[in-house]
C-alpha cells in the first residue's frame, strides 16, 4: 500500500485523471453525424459505399470513404454504449496518445509529466469525438516505435499491423509513412556526417531494415476498400483549394485567438530550450522539427505533429530537474501515504463527476449547436422539393433525415469540390449568383441560422415565407412550382428588360434577373 501511493505515482495518476477529465467533451463536431450514418450503412449492407448516398448535388459521384472502419466503430459504439460511451472512449484514446508521448520523454517523471501536459494543452483545439483523434494516437505510437527501434530494430515489424489498421481508420496513415521516411533520411545523413551515436556497421544494418519495413508498409496501403486510390487521396486533400479555403482546421492557427496561445508558447519554448542547452541537436531531430513546425504553422490540424516531436526534445534538455534527492531508506510516513491516497481519491471523484456532467449536458449541447427543433419540424412537414442547408448542419441533417431528405452540402469538402462550395458560400452570404443556385438546383426549402445573410435576404424576397423559426434556425419555403415555372417564362419571352408582371404573388422580374 505504501509503494502504491508514493508521491511520484500519485502525481502521475492525478495528471492523467485530470487529462482524462479535460478530454471528455460534448460531441459538437459537425462531421460526427454523417460518420455515424455511414457506419450504420456499412453495418447494414456489409459493404463500404463508393458513391455519395447522402446529397442530391453529388448523388452517384465517386466518394472515398477513407474513414470507413472508424465510421463503423463509431456507429457500433454509439449503438451499444450511447453518447456517453463515445465521450468516454475518445477521452481515453486521447489519454493513451499522451501516455505514449510521456514514455518518450525520458526518466525524469515530473519533467515528463508537466511537459506532456503542456503538449496536451497545445493540441486542445483538435480534440473531440472524431476520427483525427485515432490518427493522433497512432502517430504517437508510430513515433515511439521508430525511436525505440534504434536500439531494437525488430520493433519496426510492429509498424506493419499498425499500418494495416491505420489505412482503414483514417487517411492520416500518410503521416506514418512520412515519419518513417524522415527517420530513415535523418539517420542516413547522420551516418554520412559521422554523427551517428552507434557503430557504422550497426547503423548500416538498421538502415537496411528500416528501408525494407518502409517498403512493406507501402505495400500494405492498398489493403483497404479503396485500393490504390489511398496513395493519392492524402495528397489530393493537402492540395485541395476547397479544403484550404473553407475548412477552418486546414488554415494556419490564428494567434490572435487565445486557444492557440499554448501552441505558440510551446514553439517559443522549444527553440529557447534548444538554444540554451549544451546538448547538440541530432540532424534527424532537426529534420523532424522543421517539417513538424512547418506543418503545424500551415494547418491547425497538423499542430499535434509538432507537439509529438518537440516535447521529448524539450525534456531531454531540461534533464532531471529538479534534481532527484537520495532515495530514502525508510518508508514514507503513514500520514504522507494517507494524504497521497486522499488526493488521488479526490481527483478520481472530480474526474468522475465532471465526466458525468458532460454526458448529462450532451442533449443540451446538441440543441445549442444544431437545428434539432427545425429538423423535427421537417420530419413532420416534409418539404415537397429540395433543401438548401447550412454547411455545418449537413452532417446532422444526414443523421436525422436520411434517406427521406437528401442534403445540399455537408462536411465532406473533398467530395463537393471548390465549385459547389463557392456556390454555397455565395448563396449563404446572399451575394453574387445566389438566385442562380436556388434555380439551378430547384430548391424550395432553406434551413439556415436565423441571423444569416441568406435568411435576412429571403425574408424580404417575394414569395418566401417562414413556417418555422427558433433561436437556432429558420426554415424558409417557397411553392415548389414557382422556380421552374418562372424560369420557363424567362426563356420563352427572352426578356431583355425588367418584366413588370406577377405570377401568384411572385414578381417575375426579380426571378428572371439572373436567368437572362
Amino acid at each position: 500500500m505504501t509503494r502504491m501511493f508514493t508521491t511520484t505515482r500519485v502525481f502521475l495518476a492525478v495528471l492523467f485523471l485530470g487529462l482524462f477529465a479535460m478530454a471528455a467533451r460534448n460531441m459538437t463536431d459537425p462531421d460526427l453525424w454523417w460518420h455515424l450514418r455511414t457506419g450504420q450503412l456499412i453495418a447494414q449492407h456489409r459493404s463500404v459505399p463508393h458513391t455519395d448516398p447522402f446529397s442530391f448535388t453529388r448523388t452517384g459521384h465517386p466518394w472515398v470513404a477513407h474513414e470507413w472502419l472508424t465510421d463503423l466503430l463509431l456507429y457500433e459504439l454509439e449503438r451499444v454504449a450511447g453518447w456517453g460511451g463515445l465521450i468516454v472512449v475518445f477521452a481515453a484514446v486521447l489519454c493513451a496518445a499522451f501516455f505514449l508521448l510521456y514514455l518518450r520523454c525520458g526518466p525524469a517523471r515530473y519533467v515528463a509529466g508537466v511537459a506532456m501536459l503542456l503538449g496536451a494543452w497545445a493540441t486542445m483545439p483538435v480534440w473531440g469525438v472524431r476520427p483525427q483523434v485515432l490518427s493522433l494516437l497512432l502517430t504517437s505510437l508510430w513515433l515511439l516505435i521508430l525511436e525505440r527501434s534504434e536500439l531494437s530494430p525488430k520493433l519496426l515489424w510492429w509498424t506493419l499491423p499498425v499500418m494495416l489498421l491505420w489505412v482503414n481508420l483514417h487517411a492520416g496513415f500518410a503521416l506514418g509513412l512520412v515519419l518513417s521516411a524522415l527517420f530513415l533520411t535523418g539517420e542516413w545523413v547522420e551516418r554520412r556526417l559521422g554523427r551517428s551515436q552507434l557503430g557504422s556497421q550497426y547503423v548500416a544494418s538498421h538502415l537496411r531494415t528500416a528501408a525494407l519495413i518502409l517498403l512493406l508498409d507501402l505495400l500494405i496501403v492498398p489493403l483497404n476498400p479503396n485500393g490504390l486510390r489511398m496513395f493519392s487521396y492524402p495528397i489530393e486533400t493537402l492540395r485541395s483549394t476547397a479544403m484550404q479555403s473553407y475548412i477552418a482546421e486546414w488554415a494556419s492557427p490564428n494567434f490572435h485567438h487565445p486557444e492557440y496561445w499554448p501552441f505558440l508558447f510551446l514553439v517559443l519554448g522549444t527553440f529557447a530550450a534548444l538554444s540554451w542547452s549544451r546538448l547538440h541537436v541530432r540532424p534527424r531531430d532537426v529534420l523532424l522539427l522543421v517539417i513538424g513546425l512547418y506543418a503545424g504553422l500551415a494547418s491547425i490540424r497538423m499542430m499535434p505533429l509538432f507537439v509529438l516531436i518537440a516535447i521529448p526534445l524539450i525534456c531531454q534538455r531540461l534533464g532531471d530537474w529538479p534534481a532527484r534527492r537520495p532515495r530514502q531508506l525508510r518508508p514514507p510516513a503513514a500520514g504522507k501515504t494517507l494524504a497521497n491516497a486522499l488526493i488521488l481519491l479526490a481527483m478520481a471523484a472530480f474526474a468522475g463527476v465532471h465526466i458525468f456532467q458532460v454526458i448529462q449536458r450532451q442533449q443540451k449541447a446538441v440543441a445549442q449547436h444544431f437545428p434539432s427543433g427545425a429538423v423535427a419540424f421537417l420530419q413532420t412537414h416534409p418539404p415537397s422539393g429540395r433543401i438548401f442547408n447550412h454547411y455545418d448542419w449537413g452532417g446532422y441533417l444526414i443523421y436525422r433525415l436520411y434517406p427521406s431528405i437528401p442534403v445540399f452540402i455537408d462536411g465532406r469538402a473533398d467530395l463537393y469540390g471548390k465549385e459547389l462550395l463557392d456556390q454555397f458560400a455565395g448563396t449563404y452570404q446572399f451575394k453574387g449568383a445566389w438566385r442562380q443556385t436556388i434555380e439551378r438546383w430547384s430548391i424550395d426549402t432553406v434551413i439556415v441560422p436565423a441571423d444569416s445573410a441568406l435568411a435576412t435576404g429571403l425574408r424580404s424576397s417575394p414569395g418566401w415565407r417562414v413556417p418555422y423559426e427558433d433561436a437556432q434556425a429558420v426554415v424558409l419555403t417557397a411553392p415548389a412550382h414557382a422556380t421552374p415555372v418562372l424560369l420557363s417564362a424567362c426563356k420563352k419571352i427572352h426578356l431583355t428588360e425588367q418584366f413588370a408582371g406577377y405570377y401568384e404573388g411572385y414578381q417575375i422580374s426579380q426571378q428572371c434577373t439572373y436567368g437572362m
